[in-house]
């Protein structure tokens, strides 16, 4: 029996910078093959194994583009060389949105899941931070070299968050291109905003609830009923602001890897070095 086949395309990250765009882009296309949830074999379940890992595409159909999504492979320190040992001709997508934003935005994901508190300083700022995640994902110069190191540049395509916003439709043509893939013209499913930034808050003891108690509902996500219920408990969220002082040290933060990325990539940043006001 022939073993299902390995991704021809992996998405990389940054998390919370619009993969969850480009994954349903690619995702609803009949021409191709991308299993969800995000299966993050080259980071937290390499464990598993390369057949667990082929077992995911195994519905994939002959003439399929074979394609997956983990966000968390830009920002771990192995999955690079774990990707190239395995699949050294893969096509990347990495996409990278203003670093500040970006751990701003990763903070309320995880405020709306009750996972932090509302100290946001106490996650934000480098001089008390205890939880890496939120400023060290966003070192995408270190990062991406690492993936260079492993793969040559005509193999990654490298998507702004702010190109994305500013011409969906345009950056969806180009990623489509680059894989060969025919040109989508429904443009209401390219214009929509797919992500979990808008979910009203259900109370924190339900948010807290297992995994697998989560995971058993995870199928009715979507339902009316399910969804109808849901909204007689939720409340909408108020995210904690970042100050201008934190948003300050942020950007301070970030200052020399913006410029190594920017020189790695031959693109102008500066905007990123720039006061913004940041959304999550």
């Amino acid at each position: 029996m022939e073993s299902p086949p390995l991704p021809q395309l992996i998405v990389i990250g940054a998390a919370k910078a619009a993969t969850t765009w480009i994954a349903h882009q690619l995702r609803t296309r009949p021409d191709v093959c991308m299993p969800g949830p995000e299966p993050h074999y080259f980071s937290r379940e390499f464990h598993r194994g390369e057949e667990w890992y082929r077992s995911l595409f195994a519905d994939a159909r002959p003439g399929q583009l074979v394609a997956e999504k983990s966000a968390d492979y830009l920002a771990h320190p192995e999955a690079a060389a774990r990707i190239a040992a395995l699949l050294p001709s893969v096509r990347l997508i990495a996409q990278l949105r203003n670093p500040v934003e970006r751990a701003y935005s990763d903070y309320c994901m995880l405020f709306r899941r009750g996972q932090v508190d509302g100290d946001i300083d106490r996650h934000l700022d480098g001089r008390r931070a205890t939880e890496r995640r939120f400023l060290e994902d966003g070192l995408y110069g270190r990062h991406l070299r690492r993936f260079l190191d492993h793969f040559p540049a005509a193999q990654m395509k490298v998507i702004l968050h702010d190109e994305i916003k500013r011409d969906p439709a345009a950056v969806a043509a180009d990623v489509f291109d680059m894989l060969a893939l025919p040109p989508q013209t429904d443009s209401a499913r390219i214009e929509a905003r797919v992500n979990d930034g808008a979910s009203a808050l259900v109370p924190l003891a339900l948010r807290r609830l297992p995994t697998s108690v989560k995971r058993l509902a995870a199928p009715l996500r979507g339902n009316r009923l399910f969804e109808g219920a849901r909204s007689l408990i939720a409340r909408p969220v108020r995210y904690p602001p970042l100050s201008d002082d934190t948003r300050r040290r942020l950007a301070d933060f970030y200052r020399d890897d913006i410029e190594q990325l920017a020189r790695t990539l031959g693109r102008d940043l500066g905007a990123w070095t720039s006061p913004v006001q940041t959304a999550s």
